[in-house]
């Protein structure tokens, strides 16, 4: 069972770590999170800590049939492609090129889960995005997962190109790209794809985390982004990133 005080004290210290751009030591065994509920509930706990309305959520799995987990992300660390963002600003940082979905109708929150159909057929719109990846802890990456879970899935920023009309033919699960940090191509050698097969499979599941679970409203404002297709580079330097995915508008940010 959660242990409301500890949920309580986790979030108040990873809510100072985002305000102040502190870094915070691995929690103790008595303030971990025990399970993923728990780990759930100190990420809302922290929004609430931070007075952060919820932008949208970040979905992903480890592989094609892996267990899937999420995270909300805060709406004033949503931005638009074009974006300056202060490098120093996050410690560790990251960079993922990612897709992205908002829904055309909302998931009211009920009792019953939402059929996987019913939440497919409702994709309305997508778009290329970039995820900062940063952590409020010091020892990152050596953390217990489910610590970083709290972290919201060690969310630094996203921001997010231009969205087009959803097409259910897109090559969804490995898609033609580019990921470029100023001059240099950073999204590896390998083939494009992403851990979780298809990220359409990711969305049902967000959605009912939300709606059934959590007991909150999914709805159109909000944007879902569901996993890197080129792993992580790690931005040591300020530059401009530039992701193009073929067949959605490009997305860039400039770190200064």
């Amino acid at each position: 069972m959660t242990d409301p005080h500890n949920v309580d004290t986790l979030a108040g210290k990873l809510a100072c770590a985002w305000r102040d751009g502190t870094l915070l030591d691995a929690p103790t065994p008595a303030c971990a999170p025990v399970d993923t509920d728990a780990a759930f509930a100190v990420q809302h706990a922290l929004l609430t800590r931070l007075g952060a309305d919820i932008g949208g959520w970040k979905v992903g799995a480890k592989s094609a049939d892996g267990p899937i987990q999420g995270a909300p992300l805060p709406i004033g660390g949503c931005h638009v492609s074009g974006a300056r963002l202060a490098r120093r600003s996050y410690t560790p940082l990251g960079l993922e090129l990612e897709i992205a979905f908002r829904f055309g109708r909302v998931f009211e929150p009920r009792d019953t889960a939402y059929p996987a159909d019913d939440v497919l057929a409702a994709i309305n719109m997508m778009a290329a995005t970039i995820e900062i990846v940063a952590s409020r802890y010091r020892g990152w990456p050596e953390i217990d997962k489910l610590a970083q879970l709290a972290d919201l899935q060690n969310h630094g920023a996203l921001v997010i190109g231009a969205a087009v009309p959803y097409r259910d033919d897109f090559p969804f699960s490995s898609p033609s790209l580019q990921f470029r940090f100023d001059d240099d191509a950073i999204a590896g050698s390998t083939c494009p794809m992403n851990p979780a097969g298809d990220p359409r499979r990711l969305l049902p599941w967000i959605v009912n985390h939300c709606a059934q679970t959590r007991r909150i409203a999914v709805t159109p404002d909000m944007i879902v982004t569901t996993g890197s297709y080129t792993g992580m580079f790690f931005a040591d330097r300020v530059g401009v990133v530039r992701g193009m995915i073929d067949g959605l508008p490009p997305v860039s940010l400039e770190l200064c």
